[in-house]
């Protein structure tokens, strides 16, 4: 019985996820986007994560001069140097503000061949694209809701026409000046 075991298995023995996992998360901090299905990602959103949040308070506490607890930690976790590197160099600097969701998981559709739901797994700080074309938000009214365009065109229009009608009243009365 697989009673209290919540994370997925991804169909793999525990030797062959942990691999799976380690070598996923050292792709994700080498490229900071990678492609994948949504269960693996959704399962390297669960292993990354408190990665990411240990190495971005070794590197914002002041406290902590020499962080070799938390990177010999880490490396036990993804076996590679350059990627420890990596996180504790560009990407905890990047991420110090940030209080936690590291990661973001974009859907891109079915696969061809299996029909497999893919996505998108990314560093959200690193997404120079979404940073770029960030819009700004409608503000909302007092009860929540939208404002819609069509409500601040209808105001203008309704300001538009009380002007031109005084414009009107104002030219009228000037050309009976004249003619007097």
């Amino acid at each position: 019985m697989r009673h209290g075991k919540k994370f997925n298995h991804l169909s793999r023995k525990k030797g062959h996820r942990k691999a799976l996992l380690r070598n996923m998360s050292i792709s994700l901090i080498a490229h900071k986007r990678i492609r994948t299905t949504v269960a693996k990602a959704k399962a390297l959103r669960k292993y990354i994560e408190p990665l990411l949040t240990r190495a971005r308070k070794a590197a914002s506490e002041e406290k902590i001069k020499d962080a070799t607890h938390h990177r010999r930690v880490i490396f036990s976790h993804l076996q590679n140097k350059e990627a420890v590197k990596t996180l504790f160099g560009e990407i905890a600097m990047k991420i110090a503000d940030r209080p936690g969701g590291y990661v973001r998981i974009l859907r891109t559709g079915f696969r061809q061949n299996d029909a497999a739901d893919m996505c998108i797994i990314e560093l959200v700080d690193f997404n120079t694209d979404a940073l770029e074309t960030q819009t700004v938000k409608k503000k909302r009214t007092r009860r929540g809701r939208k404002k819609k365009s069509s409500d601040t065109t209808t105001a203008t229009t309704e300001e538009a026409v009380v002007e031109k009608t005084e414009d009107t009243v104002a030219d009228t009365e000037n050309t009976s000046k004249e003619e007097e």
